[in-house]
Parts: C-alpha cells; structure tokens; sequence
C-alpha cells in the first residue's frame, strides 16, 4: 500500500515561530472533549475488532482457531515494517490545515469502510481464510495512518502537565463511553437482532429480560454487519468533530522537519531509555488485556454460561473508566507516578482471582460475585492502560532534548509498534491454546481441557503479565521533576 506524497504546502517558520508562545497554554473543555472523540472512534472500531472478532471469526464465519490466529500473527508482523514507514511519512509532512489532525478525515474514513466489510454476511465467502486475512490486513494497514497521527496529537497541544494529565483524563472517560457501548451494549444488540433459538432471557440488568437468540450460529450474519454498521456511522461522526475541534500549537520547526530520517527509528530506539521502557510496559499491558478481551466471549459462553449476562458485566466494567479517571491526578500525586500503577496493577490481579472464583463449580450463578470481580478488575486494568498515555508526550519531549528534532509521530509508530505486538500476541496465542486444548467453534459444550484452556487464557496468563508489568514500570526513570528540567532545556535550547 503506497503513500502518496503530499503537495500541500508546509507551514512555514513564522508560523512556527507564532505559536510557541502558546505552548504551555490551558487545553479547554470542549478541546479536551474533541480529542477524547478520536478514542472514542477508534475504540468503536478497534475495540469491537479485538473483543469480538475472534469470537465472530471461530463460529459465525466458521475460521479454525488456529487460523484466526495465524491471521493476527501474520499481519503484525506487517506492523514492524510499515508502522515506521507511516510515523517518518507523518512527520516529514506538514499540511495547511495541521501536521497530524488531517490524517483523521484522510484516513479515517477507508478505516470505518474496511471495518464493515470483516463483518459483511457474504455466504460465498464464509470460512475463507483468504478474504478475512486480506480484510483484516488492509484494515490494519489503514489503523496505522490513523492512530499515528492520532497520538501524535496529543504531544501537539500543549506542553502543560496539569493539561496533559486533564487531557488524558478526558479521553479516557470517552474512550471507555466506548468501551460500554461495545463490551455492554453492542452482544446486547446483536443477540436481540439474531434469530436463532429466540427467547427471553435475564439479561443481569436487575431483571430486565429482553428477547435474544444466538449470536454464535450463522444464521446471525447479518445481526452482526449492521449493528456493525452503525457503530461506524457514530464512529464517523467522532472522527470528524475530534479534528474540528483540536489545536496543534506544539509541533516541529520547519528545519526540523527536514530533518526527519526513517534512521531516527533507530536514534530513538538507542538512545530513549524512557520510551524502551514505557514501550515494554505498553507491550505487556496490551497483551494481557486483549488475552481477556480476546477470550471474554468464550469465558461467557462457555465456562459461567451466561452470555446473556455479557450486557450488565461489560456496563459494570465500564463504570470505572467512566466515572473515575477525573481521580487520576489526584491520586497520582498521592502515591506517586510508579505508585499509580502498583495500586491498580494490584487491584486488576486481586479482580482477576475473584473471576476464577466465579469460574468454579456451584459459583456460574452468582451475579453478584461477576459484578464484584469484573468492578475491581476493570478499575485497575482501565487506570493503569489509560494513565500510561500520559506518559508518551514526556518522553516526545526527553527525544527532542537527546537529539534536538521532535520526532512525535516516529515516536508513536514505535510505541504503535509495541501496542500492536501486545495486541497480536492477546490476540492470536489464546487463539492457539483454545486450539491446543481441544476447543471446537461447532459445539454446544466444550470439553474439561477446552475449559481448563478458556480459564489459562482469560485469567492466569493476564495474572502474571500484570506481575512482571509491574516490575517494568520500576524500571521508568523519568520523575515529574525530571520533566520540569526537560522543559526548561528545551525553552532555553529555542531561545
């Protein structure tokens, strides 16, 4: 897939020059809220894709496991070449209207068409490996010319701490106003819309009972494309308002610019430590929440049988990424950046035990005790993968002052790099150990080791990345104080 090259004209130094008097500036509400739309629209996307397609892939389009895993294996790989590509593309170009905000509308709408079309209910390509991988590829290839610049973005409004944290804050609350409308409402929405074996069903909302069949049979093609179908339409919308409503007022010089190289990869892999090692923790965050994504579906349908429950667990798991983020900078200044992420690192483990409970014979119908387990290990897994994006403009900023060019959009490729290798191995190894452990997409009812792999995949896996997760963040050596100093080199260096 080719880019083309840009004949719009750059900004020039004046302009440049005009803005950075307004890099430390307050980022406002409605531009917080604007930015926080592009996650928005991306987890409508993205996280319908890694929560559910798996699942979608293994029975209504009737994929081996093995092969879907192969599928999201190959195409990461694809990732290690073309992300680096997209990130020196973004950032030697510049365009009239932004450096990194028109990339959301130019590529934003292939991304929303693509996503569809893994959905589309065609019966003369059901089961072929072929169509979903090249599907699924390209999707993939165009996700990067979005998310990128989308990241990129959020080094590029302003400069401020306070603002970065309310900033992240923002578009995490939307980000999992997301999150609800995937992981609750849309297997809701999609079991109400399939017609097989159709009946009232306790839907976990304190007795609501709504009229669902099963979303696992291919006979729900088309439940799946079109409640698909308007998810993208939203997502479309959240796209366009995140660029009109941003303003990018840190960004390159236009000898920076020039200067940007596909070597700088390489620069910046030497010599940031703080973006190997929030890169690695990126990494292995990522992988254990798509194990969990990954295999949610499976867990509920096949260990607790309760898939009708999925609804009320995924809104309960959205409350606190929801209504809890605004707490972040408090408690970080309370116990401390590192100290952040051992707290609701923690806190996800200690969830992640009490889902096993659940797991048990005799608990599969405690409602009570999902609610409880899912709670507290969302509130840790959605603090300590969101808080981390705070994270990524102070290590834009220590690159700038190691090798003097504001490498934004590279920066992110490698930080996209580690996110999607996290993403593929949530995504393809649960896939593998469901195969290796007997599980078979066409059956009612899984076997003991099938179960047993189900159980591996969603909770004692998850388990031990968030332990050694905790020992990467250890290893982080930049303190808000150091950021202080690096500010302050690079105002005097731009003097």
């Amino acid at each position: 897939m080719a880019l083309m090259k840009s004949t719009i004209p750059e900004m020039d130094n004046n302009s440049n020059k005009d803005i950075k008097n307004d890099e430390y500036r307050e980022v406002g509400l409605a531009e917080r809220i604007g930015y926080g739309l592009g996650d928005f629209a991306q987890n409508l996307v993205f996280g319908t894709v890694g929560g559910f397609l798996a699942l979608y892939l293994t029975t209504v389009n009737a994929i081996g496991t093995a092969a879907a895993g192969f599928i999201f294996l190959f195409v990461r790989i694809v990732n290690v070449v073309w992300d680096p590509m997209v990130g020196t593309y973004v950032d030697k170009r510049t365009f009239k209207s932004g450096k990194y905000r028109p990339w959301l509308l130019y590529a934003g709408i292939p991304l929303l068409i693509l996503s569809a079309m893994l959905f589309v209910p065609i019966p003369a390509i059901r089961g072929s490996v072929a169509v979903a991988f090249i599907t699924y590829l390209l999707l993939d290839l165009v996700y990067s010319l979005v998310n990128i610049p989308y990241g990129s973005l959020n080094a590029s409004l302003t400069r401020n701490p306070r603002s970065v944290d309310k900033i992240t804050t923002t578009r995490m609350m939307l980000s999992n106003v997301a999150n609800l409308m995937v992981y609750t409402l849309f297997p809701i929405f999609v079991q109400m819309a399939s017609p097989k074996d159709r009946e009232l069903k306790d839907t976990g909302f304190f007795g609501l009972q709504l009229n669902m069949g099963t979303y696992t049979d291919e006979s729900a093609g088309n439940a799946w494309f079109w409640v698909f179908m308007v998810y993208m339409v939203i997502g479309a919308v959240a796209l366009f308002l995140c660029y009109r409503l941003t303003r990018e007022t840190v960004v390159a010089t236009a000898e920076q610019t020039a200067k940007v190289k596909a070597s700088d990869l390489f620069v910046e892999m030497k010599n940031n430590k703080p973006l190997v090692i929030l890169g690695l923790f990126f990494m292995l965050a990522f992988t254990f929440m798509f194990f969990m994504n990954t295999v949610n579906g499976f867990f509920n349908q096949y260990v607790v049988n309760h898939s009708e429950w999925m609804g009320a667990i995924g809104l309960i798991a959205s409350i606190p990424g929801i209504l809890f983020p605004v707490f972040w900078p408090k408690i970080k200044h309370i116990f401390g950046k590192k100290g952040f992420f051992y707290l609701f690192l923690g806190m996800f483990i200690i969830g992640e035990l009490l889902t096993w409970v659940w797991s048990l014979e005799g608990m599969h119908d405690s409602l009570a005790l999902a609610y409880v387990a899912t709670f507290i290990k969302q509130w840790g897994l959605t603090s300590a993968t969101g808080f981390m994006w705070a994270l990524v403009p102070e290590v834009v900023s220590y690159g700038e002052m190691k090798s003097g060019k504001r490498n934004a959009a590279i920066i992110n490729a490698i930080m996209g790099l580690f996110f999607k290798v996290g993403f593929t191995l949530g995504g393809a190894i649960p896939l593998w150990v469901l195969a290796a452990s007997g599980f078979d997409g066409n059956a009612v009812k899984q076997t003991a080791g099938a179960l047993a792999g189900i159980n591996l995949t969603a909770i004692w896996i998850p388990i031990a990345l968030a332990i050694v997760s905790m020992i990467i963040i250890a290893l982080y050596p930049l303190s808000d104080k150091d950021v202080e100093d690096i500010n302050k080199k690079l105002d005097a260096s731009r003097a």
